[in-house]
């Protein structure tokens, strides 16, 4: 049954994004939509010296081309991206730049790290150089500095907070502003999420977890064996239908519901029983059957467990014919307290062109994953209801429903 406050409709007006594929929810879509894979050779500041070569980078990305120098400094990587996507965001709203603002606005970012880069550079002029750290390091490196850093931008003066959640952060945000919306207790919301971790520390601590690819990520295909480090951001712009319209806004999509579990059951595998009812927790807040949904976004990171689990769990919910699933990781990497932003706005993205993504690097089914992956090409078909999914380590959950416009 629909949630209590389900009468208020909630909307998304606006996306932006910074990932591997560019500035741009466009360069996102069009590069998921294509199969154009967005992983380079690695980049990084100092030598590294790991296994891994290969990284889903933000390219040529010049901070002093979209941000004032004046406040630049303020800014980690992962601050950085958050604004670029939230002006875009704003922008396809309609919005001028204070005007989103004001006491029923909220901001809610997500991350699993924060400012990573400006720890691992503090950490290596501490130790290696016994240097002295930067006035604003402790500014820069807070997972808050996103959130409080676009409600200054914006002058939005409702509730304000960063949400660290792993993998699940950029999705549990957005939810949480959806639920924020729908109870009354803010009338518009900046949400998403970001993250800069593609740094000498992150990369060999996941290595050290043995869950990246040394060459292609190939979600739910057989061979898979992980999955490859992306960064950037995602931020979308959400309101109530009403007041969307009564400004003469155009909705891109209504967000039609949102659930959230957790596993309680082991810090870094997967269990079933938690993603499929938060899947279910998803249909139930919309109002939604499972044989309504045209389309699912797979948190689908290509290690092993993680995609027998996530097939698991979709056939608990929509039985022995899940509909068509892609995981588009292999296109903009594993973004981790982004990737619920940026899968969300491929799939908003799907849904207004019809469109489902594929899962590239797709050798042959694993008899495992029991599921209709997409292998390799896009497929044209009718897509009104759709489901992403993202799943994090600790076992939290979080999946978003969006609906065509009627």
């Amino acid at each position: 049954m629909p949630q209590q406050g389900a009468a208020r409709r909630i909307v998304i007006t606006g996306m932006g994004a910074v990932s591997a594929a560019g500035v741009g929810a466009t360069p996102l879509w069009r590069a998921a939509r294509d199969g154009v894979s967005c992983v380079r050779p690695l980049r990084s500041e100092r030598p590294y010296v790991g296994r891994i070569k290969i990284a889903a980078q933000v390219p040529d990305f010049d901070p002093a081309t979209h941000i004032e120098a004046e406040l630049l400094p303020y800014c980690d990587p992962f601050t950085q991206f958050s604004i670029v996507a939230a002006d875009e965001a704003l922008a396809q709203a309609g919005f001028e730049r204070k005007a989103v603002g004001g006491p029923r606005t909220a901001v809610i970012i997500g991350t699993g790290i924060g400012g990573a880069t400006t720890i691992d550079n503090n950490a290596y002029l501490e130790y290696k150089l016994d240097g002295r750290p930067d006035t604003l390091t402790v500014p820069r490196l807070i997972p808050s500095a996103a959130p409080t850093t676009l409600g200054m931008r914006y002058g939005a003066k409702g509730p304000t907070f960063a949400l660290a959640s792993a993998c699940s952060s950029a999705a549990q945000a957005i939810g949480e502003a959806f639920e924020m919306l729908r109870a009354g207790r803010a009338d518009r919301a900046i949400a998403g999420g970001a993250e800069a971790c593609v740094i000498n520390g992150s990369i060999r601590s996941w290595e050290a977890l043995r869950v990246l690819t040394p060459d292609l990520c190939r979600p739910f295909s057989q061979k898979r064996n992980g999955m490859t480090l992306g960064e950037g951001a995602a931020v979308v712009i959400l309101e109530t239908l009403e007041g969307a319209l009564a400004r003469g806004a155009t909705p891109l999509c209504e967000l039609a519901g949102y659930g959230t579990t957790s596993d309680a059951f082991d810090p870094l595998r997967a269990d079933v029983e938690g993603p499929s009812r938060c899947m279910r927790l998803a249909l139930d807040s919309a109002g939604l059957e499972p044989g309504d949904v045209d389309y699912l976004n797979a948190h689908g990171t290509a290690t092993y467990a993680n995609d027998i689990t996530e097939s698991q769990a979709m056939r608990a919910v929509f039985g022995d014919a899940p509909p068509p699933v892609s995981s588009t990781k292999p296109v903009h990497g594993h973004a981790l307290g982004a990737s619920g932003g940026l899968e969300l706005v491929v799939t908003i993205s799907a849904l207004r062109d019809q469109i489902a993504p594929p899962t590239i690097n797709f050798l042959e089914p694993d008899p495992k994953c029991a599921v209709d992956a997409i292998p390799n090409v896009a497929r044209q078909m009718p897509i009104r209801v759709a489901l992403s999914n993202s799943f994090a380590f600790g076992g939290i959950n979080a999946t978003l429903a969006v609906r065509a416009m009627t």
